[in-house]
């Protein structure tokens, strides 16, 4: 296999097989996949410019029946001295705290609750948008969509057109982990497999919603399912309708399973840096048709997503003033409007604020609120 004959196709927007994929990440010089990586990233956008957004995560609750290995967020409705669900005054505080910060988007997770229908979400998300016309609801995940769907007797697509009637802006790309139904039946047994993710994500490229994808690696999966996962978003691309916006970007990170039963049952160790930085440019490679790759700083660290913008990403992500899930696994780094923007600048780039869509955003504090 010669790799002049790949990075040909890689660098004419071709696609490359899998037993390409697999001879550029367990093969190739690392050095080499990384400065591939990179090379991508200049050729589809050639500026010295890596964005960042300033948004916060709410949980709207913490009751989940999916029950997987890797969440220590997550309780059951018997669990009353833990559960929760966040009232509309909680909510105030914490949007005019975003608000105060320059920030304008809220992402609104929680978990798969046993008794909350559409009915739950479109009261939530009419009442959000009504104390803040101005906030944008980057909102729920696949698996969320799935569930509520069930529950409320309804399509996916219907779902989400009265998701959207409600306040709904854009999808993340929650919930994806490994899309493998092997890894999904034994790290997450009670969440819909990969086909009720990809369906959500269609249905809502169709309706001309803008999604993210995820992938969370270095658990249980193989490599070959990690490449499968990575052309299972590349193939979802290509079938967006024209004109949409479809994936507007890809983030991948490494599991965090610290005091997770999941870290009990395989002794699940970290990922070197190196298997990072090569899932980055793998990423970027095989995904020439989504526009961004993403840093997860929140889970590899500022000085690590550095050399991530060297190998394939283009974007840093949130500043994620507030983010519980992921953090109660072990991802304990933090940062701030300043130090995003040092983090950028030390890395050899300049910062640009942005929207959701990657549009230029520039911060009106207190905008919007009634």
């Amino acid at each position: 296999m010669k790799r002049e004959n790949i990075k040909d196709k890689i660098l004419k927007q071709q696609d490359i097989t899998q037993d390409e994929a697999l001879f550029l990440y367990n093969i190739l010089p690392v050095q080499d996949l990384l400065s591939l990586g990179n090379e991508v990233r200049f050729s589809k956008i050639p500026h010295r410019r890596v964005s960042w957004q300033i948004d916060r995560n709410i949980n709207y609750t913490n009751v989940c029946i999916s029950a997987c290995k890797f969440c220590n967020f997550h309780c059951t409705l018997s669990q009353k001295e833990r559960s929760f669900t966040t009232g509309m005054e909680e909510y105030k505080v914490k949007i005019d705290e975003l608000l105060e910060a320059g920030g304008n988007q809220v992402l609104l997770q929680g978990g798969l609750h046993p008794h909350y229908d559409i009915t739950f979400y479109e009261e939530l998300f009419t009442a959000l948008k009504e104390y803040c016309p101005s906030l944008k609801l980057n909102a729920l995940g696949p698996p969320e969509v799935s569930h509520i769907a069930k529950m409320s007797k309804l399509t996916v697509k219907e779902t989400l057109i009265r998701l959207r009637r409600a306040g709904l802006d854009s999808l993340p790309g929650a919930g994806a982990e490994i899309l493998s139904d092997r890894v999904r039946r034994e790290i997450s047994p009670g969440k819909p497999d990969a086909k009720s993710w990809i369906e959500v994500m269609e249905e809502a490229h169709k309706l001309g919603i803008g999604t993210t994808a995820t992938m969370v690696y270095g658990h249980i999966e193989t490599t070959e399912e990690r490449v499968g996962h990575l052309f299972a978003v590349r193939d979802l691309q290509k079938r967006k309708p024209d004109g949409t916006p479809g994936f507007t970007a890809f983030i991948a990170w490494p599991m965090q399973v610290r005091g997770t039963k999941l870290e009990r049952l395989y002794h699940i160790g970290k990922c070197s840096p190196v298997e990072h930085l090569k899932m980055v440019a793998l990423s970027r490679i095989i995904l020439y048709n989504v526009p961004h790759i993403q840093v997860s700083w929140l889970t590899i660290g500022k000085e690590l997503a550095k050399l991530a913008l060297h190998s394939g990403a283009d974007d840093m992500g949130s500043i994620m003033m507030e983010e519980n899930v992921v953090s109660s696994a072990g991802a304990n780094h933090r940062i701030s409007k300043e130090k995003m923007i040092r983090t950028i600048e030390e890395a050899g780039f300049r910062a640009w604020l942005r929207n959701q869509d990657y549009t230029p955003y520039t911060p009106h504090q207190q905008e919007g609120l009634a």
